[in-house]
């Protein structure tokens, strides 16, 4: 019981702040309330079973009994199927739908409100989603260029600079770090450690973050160090940690703008170039601590920390374990693309080819190819920020033991239920890997 409690509030902690993005409910307002659910439970279907979305509309919990719901079905939320416009009677109402080829069917249903106010909700039923294909392999040159961007680590000294920073855990030693690094930006992180750990002793988890700009974290690092693990948080951009929330949200709102399209035509000059090579030095850091048992590599992170995630197994094969929560950066060049959308099919005629061909060397399905490691993926039905169809697409590419939780009522969210199974999974691979 011990080890439960003290791993279900490892998970609690680092939870905070994962998708720091506030959701939006876009579902209730003035007392109304929209809702969506498929006739599956687990909302998983067969290509050219039918799906029935039922959709309720209350307002202070009672039936509305008059005006219409639009109802529009999509290929994921990319391509719209069909429109229909339902008279609203005090009963539920519902839509039948299907697919005749793998992927996600969304609903959404939208209420204009009298005062002229839209809600909507969404439903979304996958249709033998481990079947979905990505839209294209790795470029023939993958691997050679990320083995180039590699060695120009190499050429660059670490020069680690460790400043201690404060726990409440006198169990725990833990550290602002400063990792130099090419691609304009060092590695900036917090780093914790047992205090006295033994050499050879303790396995590695390096935790990666969500789109947006803001500081490490000490606390869940140093909680994770308790529990016996070489841990480090490095923030997305290498900026400085601790900071008060103007300098962050001054940096959100001027020189990290739009971060995620600079360079997006051009893959030496891609922002995530940089983000992708802090990573990888932040485990090469990690690997050559004496107090790493040599074994147990693992990484985790959601949305743009799941797509961080995933170039990191596929760039370093000791990766042997990861978590990649709803990871964006997956799927590209497909129709229904996720986070960032580099490229918009449907509402752009002709893609930009050189954003085509730049997007390619960092989409994490790519990196999924290159990874034997135990993977465990989550993904949301009706997440409009890492759509199902891209999370597929990098799932059914990865090479390893691999699992998918599935939340078929959960938009771009994490639960603590994915951290608890993944820190589950990562103790097995500890024992495990100790026991040999």
């Amino acid at each position: 019981m011990r080890r439960t409690i003290r791993w279900g509030l490892v998970a609690v902690l680092l939870m905070a702040g994962t998708l720091q993005a506030a959701r939006k409910d876009t579902t209730a307002a003035e007392g109304y309330k929209i809702h969506v659910v498929t006739d599956r439970a687990e909302a998983l279907y067969s290509v050219g079973d039918p799906v029935v979305f039922t959709i309720t509309l209350k307002k202070n919990d009672a039936p509305v009994t008059e005006g219409t719901i639009q109802v529009v079905l999509s290929n994921d939320g990319a391509e719209e199927l069909d429109r229909k416009t339902l008279e609203i009677t005090g009963a539920a109402l519902s839509v039948t739908g299907t697919r005749d080829t793998p992927g996600f069917l969304r609903c959404q249903a939208t209420y204009e409100l009298p005062s002229g106010k839209r809600i909507y909700a969404l439903g979304g039923a996958g249709f033998d989603p481990e079947k979905i294909q990505a839209s294209l392999p790795p470029p023939d040159d993958f691997d050679a260029f990320w083995a180039h961007q590699i060695a120009r680590l190499d050429e660059v000294p670490m020069n680690v600079k460790l400043s201690p920073v404060d726990s409440d855990r006198p169990t725990v030693e833990l550290f602002d770090i400063t990792i130099d690094c090419p691609g304009g930006a060092p590695v900036r992180g917090y780093f914790a450690r047992p205090r006295n750990a033994t050499s050879g002793s303790l396995p590695i988890l390096l935790s990666l973050h969500g789109a947006g700009v803001r500081s490490s974290r000490k606390e869940p690092m140093a909680a994770l160090a308790a529990t016996g693990i070489l841990t480090m948080d490095i923030n997305a951009h290498g900026i400085e940690n601790g900071q008060p929330d103007a300098f962050y949200e001054g940096l959100a709102n001027g020189k990290l703008k739009g971060y995620p399209f600079r360079g997006k035509n051009n893959r030496e000059e891609s922002y995530f170039l940089g983000m992708f090579l802090r990573l990888y030095r932040a485990m090469e850091f990690l690997m050559a601590r004496p107090e790493w048992d040599g074994k147990v590599l693992g990484v985790w992170g959601s949305s743009q920390g799941g797509g961080q995630t995933l170039a990191a197994a596929g760039l370093n094969p000791k990766v042997n374990i990861f978590l990649a929560g709803v990871p964006a950066l997956c799927e590209h060049t497909g129709p229904v693309n996720g986070w960032p959308r580099f490229l918009k099919p449907g509402r752009e005629e002709k893609p930009d080819p050189a954003v085509f061909r730049s997007a390619r060397y960092f989409d994490g399905m790519n990196f999924a190819t290159r990874t034997k490691a135990r993977a465990l993926l989550t993904v949301g039905f009706i997440d409009n920020t890492c759509r199902p169809t891209s999370v597929y697409a990098a799932y059914n590419n990865l090479q390893g033991p691999k699992e998918m939780m599935t939340f078929p009522l959960m938009g771009h969210e994490y639960h603590v239920e994915m951290l608890n199974h993944f820190m589950v999974q990562f103790r097995e691979e500890v024992e495990k890997a100790h026991a040999e």
